[in-house]
């Protein structure tokens, strides 16, 4: 796998002489969405052959992985405008070996600030299938537009041949396009699904500041500083990558009676959590676990999205259940001792553990995979592979 921190920087070609699939996928939680799906092609199409844009789970699925964009991810616009020219010779790059190698399809996963971008770009130089090119451009995990830039939409339904979505009420997001849009099930339901944490009233609280390292930076304080303004139980704080881990150990360090856990797939016990709003904080609430939510983005970032975004709740699983399963501390709201005043709650609270087992279930529900198949199965008969 290519680090690409040198610029300029070139692709690989295709191990055995031509690929079927390109999967792009920016961020740490695509990565593993996108493998579980790559894994089930595999084993459906033994001689898939499927390059990516990825991280070390498309590798273990069996992609060819070009780059790892997941070691490269940002957010916010301060964020992004910094490494403009990283990502414009990414993107450049991304789009020649396309037209040398000619995929049968696309699967942009997520990350829709650059996939979007992608996706119009193949549309304008002719490769996308809706141009009368090769490639057909396939879109798995809507972009959040029920939250801001809700326009999106149209210029997706003009750009893509099909969207696969991983929450029920996004499709009737896009009623009024003549994009294809499936509710395909969450993954975190999946038969085979591997939780990374589990329930156990006795374990330790679990602290959880996210995957990108600019976030890190600043959650990362408050969630260490409120558990030791509650001081009565040990924490465990699981980390995705080892530059995250240092990210944690060089901002304010690691106190006593907090262990760094690598993601290894293992399940990590815990018996409450304080945690970014972020992909794990759904495997928490799957997982049963009472916990809090607590954000802290750059100032003019998160004063941008005041004013863009119109959304009741940050956390998906409050989104979901229409009432704050984790209750949101954003902000300078996010104090340690408003986060001890949560962990009190969760663990010394029967009623609280009660509720919140009531609330897990009702997620399961909503979420399971429908009859009609699974993104594997979206994924060939949308995409001819």
């Amino acid at each position: 796998m290519k680090s690409g921190s040198a610029l300029p920087f070139r692709f690989s070609a295709p191990t055995g002489g031509g690929v079927d699939l390109l999967v792009v996928a920016g961020e740490h939680s695509g990565d593993e969405h996108a493998a579980r799906m790559v894994a089930e092609l595999r084993a459906k199409r033994p001689g898939l052959r499927v390059c990516a844009l990825g991280g070390k789970h498309l590798e273990a699925a069996g992609a060819q992985v070009l780059f790892d964009l997941t070691a490269s991810s940002v957010v916010g616009f301060v964020e992004v405008v910094k490494h403009y020219g990283f990502f414009k010779a990414l993107f450049a790059e991304t789009l020649r070996w396309i037209g040398e190698h000619r995929p049968k399809a696309v699967c942009f996963v997520d990350y829709p600030g650059f996939n979007l971008r992608l996706a119009a770009s193949l549309n304008e130089s002719g490769l996308a299938a809706k141009a009368g090119g090769p490639v057909k451009l396939l879109f798995y995990i809507s972009p959040q537009i029920w939250a801001w830039k809700a326009g999106r939409r149209f210029k997706m339904a003009k750009h893509l041949d099909a969207l696969a979505c991983i929450f029920p009420f996004e499709v009737a997001c896009y009623e009024d396009t003549e994009l294809p849009v499936e509710f395909v099930g969450h993954p975190f339901l999946a038969a085979d699904y591997a939780p990374p944490v589990r329930y156990d009233a006795d374990a330790p609280v679990l602290l959880l500041p996210g995957s990108r390292k600019q976030a890190v930076g600043r959650i990362w304080p408050l969630l260490r500083e409120g558990h030791a303004a509650y001081g009565k139980r040990g924490a465990r704080v699981i980390y995705p990558s080892a530059a995250i881990r240092e990210v944690i150990e060089a901002t304010g360090g690691v106190p006593a009676g907090v262990e760094l856990v690598a993601n290894t797939g293992e399940p990590v016990a815990a018996s409450a959590v304080l945690t970014s709003s972020g992909t794990m904080s759904l495997h928490c609430a799957l997982a049963g676990l009472p916990g809090a939510i607590a954000y802290r983005a750059n100032g003019l970032t998160y004063l941008l999205g005041r004013l863009l975004v119109k959304i009741p709740y940050l956390g998906i699983n409050n989104l979901l259940l229409k009432e704050a399963m984790y209750p949101e501390y954003l902000q300078g709201a996010a104090s340690p001792q408003a986060l001890a005043a949560e962990l009190r709650d969760c663990l010394e609270n029967p009623a609280r553990r009660e509720r919140t087992a009531e609330q897990t279930e009702t997620l399961k529900t909503i979420l399971r995979q429908p009859a009609n198949g699974t993104v594997a199965d979206w994924a060939i008969r949308r995409g001819g592979l």
